[in-house]
């Protein structure tokens, strides 16, 4: 158990170094907009309603791809020669339940197989659902969406089917079909909604359950069928709480957990009283 841990925090270092190091290149962290929880009794007509995408988001900054805090992300050139010079906001996006394996080719590089690299980036999808330096209402973000997909007129270039519900009713029904088909639920845009920086209630996410972030500060060893394994994950909320982390993982991330220091997102129904989510369960790692 020793060699097994003592294993990983060395890894973890190692891990920490090459951060610092990159680190010191990586672009200008992207000014993106934030969602906030969808609370029941909003004008749902007023909303444009789209699928919440378990992809990897990706800013397009005119040049470059970029994950929300700002490192490149490498992608074969054929797949963003025609995007346009100005600013996009989107996923990189494989299909539903396939986000480590978009996460994972979205951190890889090409290496000595580039032709098999490239292979594999013909699987992603970006697919968009904002313009962040435009002035405009969403409404009209969404036409100036659909005309830059068509003149990109590339099949991996995708604007996100956005739809008009009426009711509460209708958007629940959507939500459990979504949740049904292997989804993680819904994303409502006000339709008069300009774009800017940081958590925005003209933004709504919709899901079944909430999710959050922490960082990993520890370990704590499995039993019985997990022993020499991962047990749970301690970990550490941005406002400082400190909770166990012992369920959501498979056998391959027990006997490999993410790195101490590592920021994970985990699913939750609520918090108790002094502030620890219930329920709470790994879902994956997030990326840099």
């Amino acid at each position: 158990m020793f060699i097994r841990y003592s294993h990983i925090l060395f890894n973890g270092l190692i891990v920490l170094i090459s951060f610092l190091i990159a680190s010191a290149s990586f672009a200008e962290k992207p000014k993106l907009q934030l969602a906030t929880i969808y609370q029941s009794g909003s004008d749902v007509s007023a909303y444009w309603v789209s699928e919440k995408l378990d992809g990897v988001r990706g800013y397009w900054d005119g040049k470059q791809l970029l994950t929300r805090q700002g490192y490149p992300i490498t992608a074969p050139q054929w797949f963003i020669d025609n995007l346009p010079q100005q600013p996009l906001d989107g996923e990189l996006w494989i299909g539903r339940g396939q986000f480590d394996a978009v996460s994972a080719l979205v951190r890889s590089a090409p290496g000595d197989n580039l032709a098999l690299w490239s292979q594999q980036w013909r699987q992603v999808k970006y697919m968009l659902f904002d313009l962040p330096h435009s002035p405009a209402r969403f409404s009209h973000r969404l036409t100036q969406l659909r005309n830059i997909v068509n003149d990109v007129d590339r099949d991996w270039i995708q604007l996100i089917d956005q739809r008009r519900l009426a009711t509460d009713t209708e958007l629940m029904v959507l939500l459990e079909q979504v949740v049904v088909d292997g989804g993680e639920g819904l994303m409502l845009h006000h339709e008069d909604a300009i774009y800017k920086q940081g958590r925005s209630s003209d933004l709504l996410k919709l899901k079944l359950w909430q999710d959050a972030e922490a960082r990993v500060i520890g370990y704590q060893p499995g039993k019985g069928k997990y022993a020499g394994m991962l047990g749970a994950l301690l970990v550490e909320t941005p406002t400082g709480v400190r909770f166990k982390l012992g369920s959501g993982f498979t056998d391959q991330q027990r006997k490999n957990p993410p790195e101490i220091g590592s920021m994970v997102t985990y699913k939750y129904t609520g918090v108790s009283d002094n502030g620890v989510p219930r329920f709470a369960s790994f879902m994956r790692i997030r990326l840099l």
